[in-house]
């Protein structure tokens, strides 16, 4: 599931995101393999602070990969300008619950 992430996909539904969660901090590497629409990818650490944002990544970017330039602990992919759109930049902290 974490390797298909939103391949395949058509679109992503406005005001939502994809949440990785990884059981330990490390610098993930993320791809747009079959992937039909741009999307913003950022970056959090276990404190759930922006560590980066890359923004506006095209399909055509396949088999570059993106990684953090620090530790992660959870990767957030959002459509193409939403990172700005919500205002989440480096050093923003972000608040979500984990717990299923």
């Amino acid at each position: 599931e974490r390797t298909i992430g939103l391949s395949g996909r058509k679109s992503l539904e406005s005001g939502t995101g994809l949440l990785f969660i990884f059981e330990k901090s490390g610098k993930y590497g993320f791809w747009m393999k079959d992937m039909m629409f741009p999307i913003d990818i950022v970056w959090i650490s276990e404190s759930r602070r922006v560590i980066g944002v890359e923004k506006n990544i095209s399909p055509n970017s396949y088999p570059t990969l993106f990684y953090p330039k620090e530790a992660v602990k959870y990767v957030l992919e959002l459509n193409s300008n939403d990172a700005e759109n919500f205002g989440i930049d480096i050093g923003s902290m972000l608040y979500f619950d984990t717990k299923k």
